[in-house]
Order: C-alpha cells, then sequence, then structure tokens
C-alpha cells in the first residue's frame, strides 16, 4: 500500500514539474532608451545646451543615418515624451506627419522618434509623458532656497557649474561630432550614472532635522519618472520591442525600471549607434 502511493505521489509530481516546465515562458518586452539633448533649443530646463541646427542638409543627412540604424532594433512601438490624454497613449503629435515636415520641425521627437515611425510605417506613436498642475516634479526652488538661507548656496552654485561645464563641452563637441555618436555619448551607461548622482544624487546633502528640500527633489523625479515607466508598462505586450525617446534626465530611472522589472529587457542604443 505505501509503494502505490509514493508511485503514485511521485507521478503526480512528475506531472506538475513537467506540467509547467511545458507551460511556453512569455516573451520579453524589450526596450531601448535613447536619452536625447533638444535639438530645438526650447529653452525649457534649468540647463540648456544651444544646439546647431539639425535642419541643415549635413544635420539631415547625419539622423537619415541615425534612423537606419536605429530601424535595425525592429521596433514594434516607439514612445516619446509626449502626453497623451487618450486610454491607448497614442499621440496625436504625429498625427498627419510627412517627410515634408523633417524641414521645417527641429524637435527631436519629429527627427528621430516620428521619422522612424515613418520609415517603417507605423500608424501610431506613443505618448508617455507625465505632468501634473498639481504636483511640482522638480521642486528647484525649495532647494535653491534651502541653501541660500543656510549659508550652502556656493556649494549649490558649484554643482550648477558642474553641469555648465558638461553642457559647454556638448556645445563644443557637436562641431566635430556626427548626430549618432553625440547620441553615444549621451547614452553611455557610465555617463548617465554619473550625471544622476553628481546632480540628483548631490542634492540629498541639502537638508537638516527639520527640512529635507534635496531628498523631496530626488522623490518628486522619481515619482514622475515612475509614473512614465508605468505608462510604458500599459503600452506593452510580450514580445513587443519598444523604442522610448525622451530628455537624457530621464534615462537613469527609466533603464532602472526595465532593469528590475520581470519580463522587460534593457537594449542599448549605443550597440546601434557606434
Amino acid at each position: 500500500m505505501k509503494l502505490l502511493v509514493t508511485a503514485c505521489l511521485v507521478t503526480l509530481f512528475s506531472t506538475n514539474l513537467l506540467g509547467q516546465s511545458s507551460t511556453p515562458a512569455m516573451a520579453l518586452i524589450q526596450v531601448m532608451v535613447l536619452g536625447t539633448y533638444h535639438f530645438g533649443n526650447p529653452g525649457q530646463d534649468m540647463h540648456n545646451m544651444k544646439v546647431d541646427s539639425v535642419l541643415t542638409p549635413a544635420k539631415q543627412a547625419e539622423l537619415a543615418d541615425v534612423a537606419s540604424r536605429l530601424a535595425k532594433f525592429h521596433p514594434t512601438k516607439i514612445a516619446v515624451e509626449a502626453l497623451s490624454n487618450r486610454p491607448d497613449f497614442v499621440s496625436n503629435k504625429f498625427d498627419g506627419f510627412t517627410a515634408e515636415k523633417l524641414s521645417k520641425d527641429p524637435d527631436e521627437r519629429s527627427q528621430i522618434a516620428f521619422r522612424l515611425a515613418h520609415q517603417l510605417g507605423q500608424k501610431s506613436v506613443y505618448g508617455i509623458d507625465e505632468q501634473s498642475d498639481t504636483i511640482d516634479y522638480f521642486p528647484f526652488d525649495k532647494v535653491d532656497a534651502y541653501a541660500k538661507a543656510h549659508q550652502q548656496g556656493a556649494a549649490l552654485g558649484r554643482m550648477q557649474e558642474k553641469v555648465e561645464e558638461l553642457i559647454k563641452q556638448l556645445e563644443a563637441t557637436q562641431k566635430t561630432k556626427p548626430v549618432r555618436l553625440m547620441l553615444a555619448d549621451v547614452n553611455d551607461p557610465a555617463r548617465i550614472l554619473s550625471d544622476h548622482q553628481n546632480f540628483y544624487y548631490a542634492l540629498l546633502s541639502l537638508g537638516n532635522e527639520k527640512e529635507q528640500p534635496g531628498a523631496e527633489l530626488n522623490a518628486a523625479w522619481y515619482q514622475r519618472n515612475a509614473k512614465i515607466f508605468a505608462k510604458l508598462t500599459q503600452i506593452a505586450q510580450p514580445g513587443d520591442r519598444i523604442l522610448v525617446v525622451f530628455g537624457s534626465g530621464h534615462a537613469f530611472w527609466l533603464r532602472h525600471f526595465i532593469q528590475n522589472t520581470p519580463g522587460f529587457q534593457l537594449i542599448e542604443p549605443r550597440d546601434y549607434l557606434q
């Protein structure tokens, strides 16, 4: 009797194992985060790079090369730094896009994301940005006020100077480097980490037992990027290959979420641009 029970248990256990192993695994969602600098000089960031016109024939040829290289990733969806009020997160900014617009609109969404979507024959581009009328996702004014009130204005100024130095280097480099290599540099994982540490994490030192403005800024920035990634998960299907074109400041957290969320795989844009 014991042998019969044991045999039945072994058979049941083996069947369960076989059933689990025979269930096909869900295909990974591959995501490439392409952090960009702003081509159109909108002047909306705290530190703004002065970008040479990307509408010249030479720059247009370079951007066509960027699109051709990114096309080898075979993206099934393209998402950009734009808002959408639709349940499917499709952005209306891509509506009516034609190749002729590339000679008029310097915005990096048009020059990279829309160009590539049009080239691939895709009908939609997704807007997964997050903004709020009630939440300040970058409360730097509180950081600045705290630093001035606690004799830390000079330390904050030095942090700002480091950022400005990096921007000046990019401005000089663009004179001799093609756009694809500029983007490759911006998306170097070591540089993404260093930039984040030297600004966002450096702000964590600004605070005391009553106020923590540096921590609050980091928390707010994290929240915005967490919501952006949440929207990405909501447009993604197993087996998708998604290109995300966003300002480079978002790259650290978006990469973090992709690398640490089951079912997602980070793809390096540098592998396609260098």
